[in-house]
Protein backbone atom coordinates (compact mmCIF):
# COMPACT_ATOMS: atom_id res chain seq x y z
CA UNK A 1 0.00 0.00 0.00
CA UNK A 2 2.96 2.35 0.55
CA UNK A 3 3.67 2.57 -3.20
CA UNK A 4 0.17 3.86 -3.82
CA UNK A 5 0.02 6.07 -0.73
CA UNK A 6 3.46 7.48 0.21
CA UNK A 7 4.04 7.38 3.95
CA UNK A 8 5.34 10.53 5.62
CA UNK A 9 4.16 10.51 9.22
CA UNK A 10 4.09 6.70 9.27
CA UNK A 11 7.30 6.05 7.36
CA UNK A 12 8.96 4.57 10.47
CA UNK A 13 5.88 2.64 11.57
CA UNK A 14 6.36 -0.98 12.66
CA UNK A 15 3.53 -3.43 13.36
CA UNK A 16 4.69 -4.38 16.87
CA UNK A 17 6.99 -1.69 18.30
CA UNK A 18 7.90 1.99 18.28
CA UNK A 19 10.65 3.43 16.11
CA UNK A 20 13.84 3.89 18.11
CA UNK A 21 15.82 7.10 18.39
CA UNK A 22 18.53 5.57 16.19
CA UNK A 23 16.02 4.61 13.50
CA UNK A 24 14.49 8.06 13.58
CA UNK A 25 17.91 9.70 13.20
CA UNK A 26 18.89 7.32 10.39
CA UNK A 27 15.80 8.35 8.43
CA UNK A 28 16.65 12.05 8.66
CA UNK A 29 15.15 12.74 12.07
CA UNK A 30 16.22 15.94 13.86
CA UNK A 31 17.84 17.19 10.64
CA UNK A 32 15.12 19.79 10.23
CA UNK A 33 15.66 21.04 13.78
CA UNK A 34 19.44 21.22 13.38
CA UNK A 35 19.07 23.08 10.09
CA UNK A 36 16.48 25.48 11.49
CA UNK A 37 18.54 26.41 14.53
CA UNK A 38 21.77 26.74 12.55
CA UNK A 39 20.58 28.42 9.37
CA UNK A 40 17.07 29.84 9.74
CA UNK A 41 15.51 32.53 11.85
CA UNK A 42 12.36 31.75 13.84
CA UNK A 43 10.42 33.98 11.45
CA UNK A 44 11.63 31.96 8.47
CA UNK A 45 10.40 28.74 10.06
CA UNK A 46 6.99 30.29 10.70
CA UNK A 47 6.85 31.49 7.09
CA UNK A 48 7.55 28.00 5.73
CA UNK A 49 4.70 26.54 7.80
CA UNK A 50 2.37 29.33 6.69
CA UNK A 51 3.25 28.79 3.01
CA UNK A 52 2.68 25.04 3.39
CA UNK A 53 -1.02 25.69 4.11
CA UNK A 54 -1.00 23.22 7.01
CA UNK A 55 -4.41 23.20 8.66
CA UNK A 56 -4.71 22.03 12.26
CA UNK A 57 -5.31 18.28 12.41
CA UNK A 58 -7.19 18.30 15.71
CA UNK A 59 -10.57 19.15 14.21
CA UNK A 60 -10.77 22.95 14.01
CA UNK A 61 -8.61 23.18 10.84
CA UNK A 62 -7.16 26.60 11.73
CA UNK A 63 -4.04 27.48 9.68
CA UNK A 64 -1.10 26.37 11.82
CA UNK A 65 1.32 28.94 10.43
CA UNK A 66 -1.08 31.81 11.01
CA UNK A 67 -1.48 30.77 14.65
CA UNK A 68 2.30 30.72 15.08
CA UNK A 69 2.53 34.18 13.52
CA UNK A 70 0.28 35.68 16.21
CA UNK A 71 2.96 35.45 18.90
CA UNK A 72 4.61 38.85 18.71
CA UNK A 73 8.38 39.23 18.56
CA UNK A 74 8.30 41.34 21.74
CA UNK A 75 5.83 39.07 23.58
CA UNK A 76 6.71 38.45 27.24
CA UNK A 77 8.42 35.34 28.58
CA UNK A 78 8.04 32.59 29.60
CA UNK A 79 6.29 31.40 26.46
CA UNK A 80 4.66 27.99 26.28
CA UNK A 81 3.96 25.33 23.68
CA UNK A 82 1.19 22.86 24.52
CA UNK A 83 0.62 19.63 22.63
CA UNK A 84 -3.00 18.50 22.80
CA UNK A 85 -2.90 14.69 23.10
CA UNK A 86 -6.19 14.46 24.98
CA UNK A 87 -7.99 12.69 22.09
CA UNK A 88 -11.24 11.87 23.89
CA UNK A 89 -13.40 12.34 20.78
CA UNK A 90 -15.32 9.05 20.33
CA UNK A 91 -13.99 7.09 17.36
CA UNK A 92 -10.70 9.00 17.22
CA UNK A 93 -7.45 7.15 17.92
CA UNK A 94 -4.90 8.49 15.40
CA UNK A 95 -2.76 10.40 17.89
CA UNK A 96 -2.24 7.35 20.07
CA UNK A 97 -1.17 5.32 17.04
CA UNK A 98 1.19 8.09 15.91
CA UNK A 99 2.85 8.34 19.34
CA UNK A 100 3.30 4.57 19.49
CA UNK A 101 4.71 4.54 15.96
CA UNK A 102 7.26 7.37 16.01
CA UNK A 103 7.45 9.43 19.23
CA UNK A 104 10.52 11.42 18.15
CA UNK A 105 8.60 12.82 15.18
CA UNK A 106 6.23 14.46 17.67
CA UNK A 107 9.08 15.56 19.93
CA UNK A 108 10.99 17.19 17.07
CA UNK A 109 7.81 18.87 15.86
CA UNK A 110 7.20 20.40 19.28
CA UNK A 111 10.80 21.66 19.51
CA UNK A 112 10.59 23.18 16.01
CA UNK A 113 7.36 24.97 16.90
CA UNK A 114 8.95 26.18 20.12
CA UNK A 115 12.01 27.48 18.26
CA UNK A 116 9.79 29.32 15.78
CA UNK A 117 8.08 31.27 18.58
CA UNK A 118 11.05 31.22 20.99
CA UNK A 119 9.10 29.34 23.66
CA UNK A 120 10.70 28.34 26.95
CA UNK A 121 8.67 25.31 28.00
CA UNK A 122 6.60 22.59 26.35
CA UNK A 123 3.79 20.51 27.83
CA UNK A 124 2.18 17.41 26.36
CA UNK A 125 -1.36 17.19 27.74
CA UNK A 126 -2.36 13.53 27.45
CA UNK A 127 -5.47 11.62 28.49
CA UNK A 128 -5.08 9.24 31.45
CA UNK A 129 -6.05 6.17 29.43
CA UNK A 130 -2.90 6.70 27.34
CA UNK A 131 -0.55 5.74 30.14
CA UNK A 132 1.64 3.62 27.86
CA UNK A 133 1.97 6.54 25.44
CA UNK A 134 2.82 8.88 28.34
CA UNK A 135 5.58 6.55 29.52
CA UNK A 136 6.94 6.21 26.00
CA UNK A 137 7.07 9.97 25.61
CA UNK A 138 8.75 10.52 28.98
CA UNK A 139 11.41 7.96 28.11
CA UNK A 140 12.05 9.29 24.61
CA UNK A 141 12.07 12.92 25.80
CA UNK A 142 14.89 11.87 28.13
CA UNK A 143 16.77 10.29 25.24
CA UNK A 144 16.35 13.43 23.13
CA UNK A 145 17.74 15.47 26.01
CA UNK A 146 20.73 13.17 26.37
CA UNK A 147 21.62 13.83 22.73
CA UNK A 148 21.37 17.60 23.03
CA UNK A 149 17.99 18.22 21.42
CA UNK A 150 16.29 19.33 24.64
CA UNK A 151 17.33 21.14 27.78
CA UNK A 152 19.93 23.82 28.21
CA UNK A 153 21.74 25.14 25.12
CA UNK A 154 20.17 22.92 22.47
CA UNK A 155 22.78 21.75 19.94
CA UNK A 156 25.34 24.07 21.48
CA UNK A 157 23.31 27.24 20.92
CA UNK A 158 21.93 29.78 23.38
CA UNK A 159 18.42 28.40 22.94
CA UNK A 160 17.00 26.31 25.80
CA UNK A 161 13.72 24.41 25.91
CA UNK A 162 12.23 21.54 27.89
CA UNK A 163 9.16 19.30 27.56
CA UNK A 164 7.11 17.66 30.31
CA UNK A 165 4.22 15.20 30.05
CA UNK A 166 1.05 16.17 31.92
CA UNK A 167 -1.58 13.49 32.54
CA UNK A 168 -5.14 14.78 32.33
CA UNK A 169 -7.63 14.15 35.10
CA UNK A 170 -9.82 12.70 32.36
CA UNK A 171 -12.76 14.63 30.94
CA UNK A 172 -13.83 15.12 27.32
CA UNK A 173 -14.09 18.88 27.84
CA UNK A 174 -10.34 19.03 28.52
CA UNK A 175 -9.77 18.63 24.79
CA UNK A 176 -11.24 22.10 24.21
CA UNK A 177 -8.26 24.40 24.17
CA UNK A 178 -9.33 27.00 26.74
CA UNK A 179 -10.61 24.29 29.09
CA UNK A 180 -7.27 22.53 28.67
CA UNK A 181 -5.41 25.67 29.68
CA UNK A 182 -7.58 25.93 32.79
CA UNK A 183 -6.92 22.28 33.61
CA UNK A 184 -3.16 22.77 33.29
CA UNK A 185 -3.36 25.63 35.77
CA UNK A 186 -5.24 23.44 38.28
CA UNK A 187 -8.59 25.10 37.70
CA UNK A 188 -11.95 23.64 36.78
CA UNK A 189 -11.81 22.66 33.09
CA UNK A 190 -14.39 25.15 31.82
CA UNK A 191 -14.12 26.70 28.37
CA UNK A 192 -13.74 30.47 28.28
CA UNK A 193 -16.35 32.49 26.42
CA UNK A 194 -15.50 34.37 24.36
CA UNK A 195 -12.22 32.47 23.92
CA UNK A 196 -9.12 34.63 24.41
CA UNK A 197 -6.20 34.72 21.99
CA UNK A 198 -4.02 32.17 23.75
CA UNK A 199 -0.98 33.23 21.74
CA UNK A 200 -1.28 36.55 23.56
CA UNK A 201 -2.62 35.49 26.95
CA UNK A 202 -2.73 31.74 27.55
CA UNK A 203 -1.14 29.58 30.20
CA UNK A 204 -0.58 31.68 33.33
CA UNK A 205 -1.46 34.72 31.19
CA UNK A 206 1.61 34.19 28.99
CA UNK A 207 1.80 33.57 25.21
CA UNK A 208 0.87 29.94 24.52
CA UNK A 209 0.88 28.00 21.26
CA UNK A 210 -1.41 24.95 21.21
CA UNK A 211 -1.45 22.35 18.45
CA UNK A 212 -2.64 18.77 18.03
CA UNK A 213 -0.25 15.78 17.97
CA UNK A 214 -0.64 15.22 14.23
CA UNK A 215 -0.15 18.92 13.49
CA UNK A 216 3.18 18.98 15.33
CA UNK A 217 4.25 15.77 13.57
CA UNK A 218 3.91 17.49 10.19
CA UNK A 219 6.39 20.26 11.04
CA UNK A 220 9.74 18.40 10.68
CA UNK A 221 8.79 17.23 7.19
CA UNK A 222 7.56 20.68 6.13
CA UNK A 223 10.68 22.45 7.38
CA UNK A 224 12.97 19.83 5.84
CA UNK A 225 11.26 19.47 2.45
CA UNK A 226 9.53 22.79 1.89
CA UNK A 227 6.03 24.14 1.46
CA UNK A 228 5.59 23.16 -2.20
CA UNK A 229 6.52 19.56 -1.46
CA UNK A 230 3.96 19.38 1.35
CA UNK A 231 1.19 20.81 -0.80
CA UNK A 232 2.04 18.36 -3.59
CA UNK A 233 1.14 15.42 -1.33
CA UNK A 234 -2.57 16.28 -1.53
CA UNK A 235 -4.97 15.06 -4.20
CA UNK A 236 -6.93 18.32 -4.35
CA UNK A 237 -5.68 21.65 -5.67
CA UNK A 238 -6.41 23.52 -2.45
CA UNK A 239 -5.36 20.71 -0.11
CA UNK A 240 -1.99 20.18 1.53
CA UNK A 241 -0.23 17.20 3.03
CA UNK A 242 -1.36 13.79 4.12
CA UNK A 243 -3.92 12.93 6.78
CA UNK A 244 -4.11 10.06 9.24
CA UNK A 245 -7.58 8.56 8.88
CA UNK A 246 -8.82 6.26 11.62
CA UNK A 247 -11.57 4.06 10.23
CA UNK A 248 -13.86 1.87 12.31
CA UNK A 249 -17.27 0.28 12.15
CA UNK A 250 -18.67 -2.08 9.52
CA UNK A 251 -15.47 -2.56 7.50
CA UNK A 252 -13.19 -5.56 7.13
CA UNK A 253 -9.91 -3.86 8.06
CA UNK A 254 -10.42 -1.10 10.62
CA UNK A 255 -7.33 0.85 11.61
CA UNK A 256 -5.23 3.96 11.01
CA UNK A 257 -4.10 4.81 7.49
CA UNK A 258 -1.96 7.72 6.31
CA UNK A 259 -3.45 8.93 3.04
CA UNK A 260 -3.33 12.04 0.87
CA UNK A 261 -5.68 14.86 1.68
CA UNK A 262 -8.47 14.76 -0.87
CA UNK A 263 -8.62 10.98 -1.31
CA UNK A 264 -12.18 9.83 -1.89
CA UNK A 265 -14.15 8.24 0.93
CA UNK A 266 -15.01 5.27 -1.27
CA UNK A 267 -11.32 4.62 -1.95
CA UNK A 268 -10.52 4.61 1.76
CA UNK A 269 -13.28 2.11 2.49
CA UNK A 270 -12.67 -0.16 -0.48
CA UNK A 271 -8.88 -0.06 -0.95
CA UNK A 272 -7.59 0.55 2.58
CA UNK A 273 -10.26 -0.81 4.91
CA UNK A 274 -10.93 -3.89 2.77
CA UNK A 275 -14.48 -2.95 1.91
CA UNK A 276 -17.68 -3.40 3.87
CA UNK A 277 -18.24 -6.50 5.96
CA UNK A 278 -19.78 -9.40 4.07
CA UNK A 279 -23.51 -8.86 3.79
CA UNK A 280 -23.24 -5.16 4.63
CA UNK A 281 -24.02 -2.16 2.47
CA UNK A 282 -22.78 1.37 3.15
CA UNK A 283 -25.54 3.47 4.70
CA UNK A 284 -23.72 6.45 6.24
CA UNK A 285 -20.63 7.43 8.17
CA UNK A 286 -19.36 10.03 10.55
CA UNK A 287 -16.44 11.41 8.49
CA UNK A 288 -14.46 13.05 11.25
CA UNK A 289 -15.39 11.77 14.68
CA UNK A 290 -18.44 12.00 16.90
CA UNK A 291 -18.77 15.78 16.61
CA UNK A 292 -19.32 15.64 12.84
CA UNK A 293 -22.66 14.91 11.18
CA UNK A 294 -23.83 11.76 9.44
CA UNK A 295 -22.66 11.63 5.83
CA UNK A 296 -25.23 9.72 3.73
CA UNK A 297 -24.61 7.39 0.78
CA UNK A 298 -25.04 10.18 -1.77
CA UNK A 299 -21.64 11.47 -0.63
CA UNK A 300 -19.93 8.06 -0.76
CA UNK A 301 -17.37 9.35 -3.29
CA UNK A 302 -16.71 12.70 -1.61
CA UNK A 303 -13.13 13.96 -1.48
CA UNK A 304 -11.88 13.79 2.09
CA UNK A 305 -10.71 17.36 2.24
CA UNK A 306 -11.71 20.27 4.45
CA UNK A 307 -13.34 22.28 1.64
CA UNK A 308 -15.05 19.36 -0.09
CA UNK A 309 -16.72 18.18 3.09
CA UNK A 310 -17.72 21.72 3.96
CA UNK A 311 -19.48 21.97 0.59
CA UNK A 312 -21.27 18.70 1.46
CA UNK A 313 -22.53 20.31 4.67
CA UNK A 314 -20.13 18.44 6.92
CA UNK A 315 -16.60 18.62 8.36
CA UNK A 316 -13.39 16.60 8.13
CA UNK A 317 -12.87 16.97 11.88
CA UNK A 318 -10.23 14.56 13.17
CA UNK A 319 -10.53 12.24 10.16
CA UNK A 320 -12.07 9.47 12.27
CA UNK A 321 -14.40 7.66 9.87
CA UNK A 322 -17.10 5.64 11.66
CA UNK A 323 -18.94 3.48 9.12
CA UNK A 324 -22.55 2.31 9.48
CA UNK A 325 -24.26 -0.29 7.32
CA UNK A 326 -27.85 -0.71 6.13
CA UNK A 327 -28.76 -2.74 9.21
CA UNK A 328 -27.66 -0.03 11.66
CA UNK A 329 -30.32 2.14 13.30
CA UNK A 330 -28.99 5.69 13.21
CA UNK A 331 -31.39 6.74 15.97
CA UNK A 332 -29.70 4.19 18.24
CA UNK A 333 -26.27 5.36 17.07
CA UNK A 334 -27.16 8.98 17.78
CA UNK A 335 -28.53 8.04 21.20
CA UNK A 336 -25.27 6.28 22.00
CA UNK A 337 -23.31 9.41 21.14
CA UNK A 338 -25.72 11.63 23.05
CA UNK A 339 -25.21 9.51 26.17
CA UNK A 340 -21.53 10.37 25.94
CA UNK A 341 -21.97 14.09 25.34
CA UNK A 342 -24.57 14.47 28.09
CA UNK A 343 -22.26 12.73 30.56
CA UNK A 344 -19.19 14.70 29.50
CA UNK A 345 -20.74 18.18 29.49
CA UNK A 346 -18.81 20.49 31.79
CA UNK A 347 -22.17 21.83 33.01
CA UNK A 348 -21.10 25.44 32.72
CA UNK A 349 -23.59 26.69 30.11
CA UNK A 350 -27.34 26.14 30.32
CA UNK A 351 -28.02 25.02 26.70
CA UNK A 352 -25.48 22.22 26.94
CA UNK A 353 -26.11 21.26 30.57
CA UNK A 354 -29.90 21.09 30.20
CA UNK A 355 -30.27 20.53 26.46
CA UNK A 356 -28.15 17.41 26.04
CA UNK A 357 -30.03 15.31 28.65
CA UNK A 358 -33.29 16.60 27.16
CA UNK A 359 -32.27 15.44 23.66
CA UNK A 360 -31.02 12.15 25.07
CA UNK A 361 -34.41 11.54 26.72
CA UNK A 362 -36.33 12.26 23.53
CA UNK A 363 -34.09 9.93 21.51
CA UNK A 364 -34.38 7.20 24.14
CA UNK A 365 -38.16 7.39 23.98
CA UNK A 366 -38.11 7.24 20.18
CA UNK A 367 -35.73 4.29 20.21
CA UNK A 368 -37.86 2.56 22.85
CA UNK A 369 -41.00 2.84 20.70
CA UNK A 370 -42.61 5.66 22.69
CA UNK A 371 -41.85 8.47 20.27
CA UNK A 372 -44.41 11.05 19.19
CA UNK A 373 -44.58 13.26 16.07
CA UNK A 374 -44.03 16.37 18.21
CA UNK A 375 -40.58 15.11 19.18
CA UNK A 376 -39.12 15.95 15.78
CA UNK A 377 -39.72 19.73 15.88
CA UNK A 378 -38.63 19.68 19.53
CA UNK A 379 -35.32 18.10 18.51
CA UNK A 380 -34.93 20.62 15.70
CA UNK A 381 -35.49 23.49 18.13
CA UNK A 382 -33.00 22.11 20.65
CA UNK A 383 -30.42 21.69 17.89
CA UNK A 384 -30.65 25.40 17.13
CA UNK A 385 -30.25 26.35 20.80
CA UNK A 386 -27.17 24.17 21.25
CA UNK A 387 -25.61 25.28 17.97
CA UNK A 388 -25.95 28.96 18.86
CA UNK A 389 -24.50 28.40 22.31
Amino acid sequence: MNDTYPQVLFKNRHPDRIATFEEYRAGGGYRALADAIARRTPAEVREIVLDAALLGRGGAAFPAGRKMMTIAEDAPHPRYVVCNADEMEPGTFKDRVLIHADPHLLIEGIILAAWSVQADRGIIFIRPEYENAARILEREIGIAGEHGYLGRHILGTEYSFEIVVHRSAGRYICGEVTAQINALMGRRANPKQPPPYLTQQGLWAKPTLVHNVETFACLPHIVQNGADWFKSLARTADGAGTKIFGISGKVKQPGCYELPIGIRLSEIIENCAGGMLDGSEFKACLPGGASTGFLPRQHYHVEMDFDALKKAGNRLGTGAIMVFDHKTCLVAATLNLMEFFARESCGWCTPCREGLPYIRDLLARIEGGDGEPDFIPMLEEMKVHLYRS
